[in-house]
């Protein structure tokens, strides 16, 4: 990125000059237009192909569409451009040509969204190719639809749930399809990292081992957003070789770029102004002047809450009309809410969207001017992805909204550094124990595992299935292994954070499903007494069924949201790696996590001030993961009067998983820590940093290898903020379950400093 011109002299000047004068801006920055590469379509091009594209208006292409049109007759492909380069047409060409030549050949389309799916089916019948015959099968499908589907479409827009529970363990139904498939398109293929990824991954190995088994070997093309790895990261997801395309021949209509940092309320505590309310006033603000914009947060019911706010902007400016013209958009929808959204932003009804990452990715939502990003989503890559949904056709805007997370007030204190941050690498781990173990039991059901499944599995698969043998999960018979029982092994692996269990939110009053929550979400989420917020408005629990799945919600109209309390504990199962450092015992290993929500706290939307806690009797949650962890010797605790040990010893924990994204590509919501004066293992002061998804796939790893790293830059973010003795910006955690008690910010300072001089 060049350095920008002046904010005052773009078009969004009436919006952005008052906070550039506060200093609210803290940085500014642009990326310039840049001209299109373009090449004719190439002419062994099925004709009736060609004609289809150019009835569609398409009568060249890009540089990298014709690569990677050349290169997929040969070659498994991941192909890497800009939001909006025409990856889509990209993968399509080479699926598209070979179905025009033979309507025999099937290919498969993964897609990590429903809404994706749906976008690229559309997209397909207006295009209209000659021999396609494309249907969607995922949960919405009706099931009278689904024997045609499997019978006559060869082209199958899915994503990997489907997958791996609907297609691989029926695949007798399949057979045909999987006979003559030729292609595989993996479409964002950079969603697919941590847990999820590395259960893709296995899904994947599973679908390849399939199509071998009836007769074909399907090449695949993966399409991913910009990251520091990936064609490494296909690979890992495949199990094969890619040739990469990281060519873009697409136009770029250039953007200008602005870092916001909410203004500081109070400079003993470090409170800023919350940036749901700075990102409601500024959304409002363009939506008045007539701005198409989208607006992100990973937060449900932070977009909820800016979406009301933004609404209430409005009406004091006078135009409370617009306010209907601003929607939320989020995971927990139905299907029928979303696809409703998603019209009516790309008709233009809607002039803005607040969304959470599920609008991240390539769902065409038409022409939009500005995307507000409203803290830090957790990678620079996601980061991009976002701002790249401004722009497409005319110079855009991009706006990052800092919250008080000490990672976002990191990066405002160093935007140079941040502004020119490179994009981070995907973190993937498909022989992880826990995973991977669970994949060869769904295998084992799909086919009997066997001798030829070396070059799918690699070379830890036979010890693991010995493992299984073991604990009564496989068997051998006649040279072969099988599951013990007989039931669906696949159900019971959910590949994404979010189970495929889920708990349904009814409305007391209507009997109204309003949407669904993962049950893994539940405890934390819709608790007795917790505040949910649904499509603008709020609603209080009034009972959880956990047996039933089911929340029972009424209207609210309260002054407070809910933040639950939790008590965590850790025992260490195994230990992989040793070694001393920075005068502690660093350790990388297997531990057993149990959480237990105990308690929530009543928040004052109005100060952002908590009023009261409430006790809660919830079961206990159990999983076992990857984490790092360090015990301090004896002279290095005892420096610290007991008073302070606690506070100083979680304060350390708490800045150490906020730098921890600087070096693996995750976001501090999937890491857990737990920190304590004497563990009932080591004997000894100890801090626990885990990965905070079952299995683990090394994020804490990573935290390990570069453990010195991890130490000086946590120690760098305390200690450069300003505030007196800790606040969000430095040692307070949003997740924190003990509600960031006891904190003690020039203990940790003392404690890391120490331990750097060692």
């Amino acid at each position: 990125m060049s350095p920008s011109r002046s904010l005052l002299e773009t078009d969004w000047a009436p919006t952005i000059d008052p906070a550039r004068r506060d200093g609210r801006i803290v940085a500014e920055s642009s990326e310039e237009e840049r001209a299109a590469s373009r090449v004719p379509l190439p002419p062994a091009l099925a004709p009736e192909l060609a004609a289809a594209l150019a009835a569609a208006g398409i009568e060249t292409l890009y540089s990298h569409q014709l690569l990677a049109y050349e290169e997929a007759a040969s070659s498994n492909l991941t192909i890497t451009s800009g939001t909006a380069s025409g990856k889509s047409l990209a993968f399509n060409l080479p699926v598209l040509d070979a179905i025009a030549a033979d309507p025999k050949r099937r290919a498969l389309y993964l897609y990590p969204t429903k809404a994706l799916a749906q976008d690229q089916a559309r997209k397909l019948s207006e295009l209209r190719p000659p021999n396609l015959r494309h249907a969607i099968y995922d949960g919405d499908t009706p099931r009278e639809e689904r024997p045609a589907i499997r019978r006559r479409s060869n082209l199958v827009l899915t994503n990997p749930d489907m997958l791996h529970v609907g297609l691989l363990p029926n695949h007798k139904g399949w057979g045909d399809f999987l006979a003559n498939l030729g292609w595989v398109v993996v479409d964002e293929a950079h969603t697919y990292r941590g847990v999820f990824g590395s259960h893709v991954a296995n899904v994947l190995r599973r679908l390849r081992r399939l199509a071998r088994a009836y007769g074909s070997e399907p090449r695949f093309l993966l399409a991913t957003a910009t990251i520091a790895n990936p064609e490494e990261l296909s690979e890992r997801l495949v199990g094969e070789p890619f040739r990469l395309i990281d060519d873009d021949g697409a136009p770029g209509a250039g953007r200008e770029i602005a870092m916001w940092n909410p203004p500081l309320i109070d400079k003993a505590t470090g409170t800023r102004r919350s940036p749901l309310s700075e990102a409601a006033e500024l959304l409002a603000a363009l939506v008045s002047e007539g701005v198409r914009t989208i607006c992100f947060l990973k937060s449900r019911r932070g977009i909820e809450l800016i979406q009301r706010f933004a609404g209430e902007e409005l009406q004091r400016r006078g135009k409370p009309e617009l306010a209907a013209r601003i929607a939320p958009y989020r995971g927990g929808y139905t299907p029928q809410q979303r696809r409703e959204i998603e019209a009516r932003l790309a008709g233009g009804e809607l002039l803005a969207v607040v969304a959470t990452d599920a609008l991240e990715l390539g769902i065409d939502v038409g022409e939009l001017d500005a995307a507000i990003c409203v803290t830090f989503p957790g990678t620079v890559a996601s980061l991009r992805q976002m701002w790249g949904r401004a722009g497409r056709r005319r110079r855009g805007l991009a706006v990052y909204v800092a919250g008080q997370d000490a990672l976002d007030q990191f990066f405002c204190r160093h935007p140079k550094e941040f502004l020119g941050r490179p994009v981070e690498a995907a973190i993937l781990d498909h022989e992880s124990e826990q995973i991977a173990a669970r994949h060869l039991v769904a295998a084992a059901y799909e086919l009997p595992l066997s001798d030829d499944d070396d070059e799918i599995f690699g070379d830890g698969w036979r010890q693991r299935a010995e493992d299984l043998i073991g604990v009564g999960e496989l068997r051998p018979a006649g040279g072969r292994l099988t599951p013990r029982g007989t039931e669906f092994v696949a159900a019971k692996i959910p590949l994404r954070s979010a189970s495929a269990d889920s708990v349904a939110v009814i409305e007391r009053e209507s009997g109204e499903m309003l949407g669904l929550v993962e049950a893994e979400r539940a405890f934390t989420t819709v608790h007795p007494g917790a505040v949910y917020l649904h499509l603008g408005r709020s609603y209080e629990v009034e009972q959880l069924d956990v047996e039933g799945r089911r929340a029972i919600v009424s209207a609210f109209d309260g002054d407070w949201y809910t933040r639950p309390k939790k008590e965590t504990e850790i025992y260490i199962e195994r230990v992989r790696e040793t070694r001393v450092t920075s005068g502690v015992e660093l350790h990388f290993g297997e531990v057993s996590v149990s959480e237990q929500v105990i308690a929530y706290q009543r928040v004052s939307i109005t100060d952002q001030e908590p009023f009261d806690i409430v006790s809660l009797e919830l079961p206990e949650q159990h999983f076992a993961t990857q984490a790092l962890w360090y015990v301090l010797p004896d002279g290095l605790s005892r420096a610290l009067p007991p008073d302070v040990l606690l506070g100083a010893l979680h304060a350390t924990e708490h800045g150490q998983i906020a730098v921890l994204p600087l070096i693996a590509m995750c976001d501090r919501w999937d890491i857990g820590g737990l920190s304590t004066n004497v563990h009932f293992q080591t004997g000894r002061s100890t801090i626990f940093i885990y990965d905070g998804h079952p299995g683990g796939v090394g994020i804490t790893l990573r935290g390990y290898e570069e453990f010195e790293r991890l130490l000086g830059d946590a120690e760098r973010l305390i200690g450069e903020c300003p505030c007196e003795s800790g606040c969000p910006s430095c040692v307070q955690s949003p997740k924190c379950g003990n509600l960031n008690e006891p904190l003690h910010k020039d203990g940790a300072l003392e404690l890391m400093r120490t331990m750097q001089a060692s």
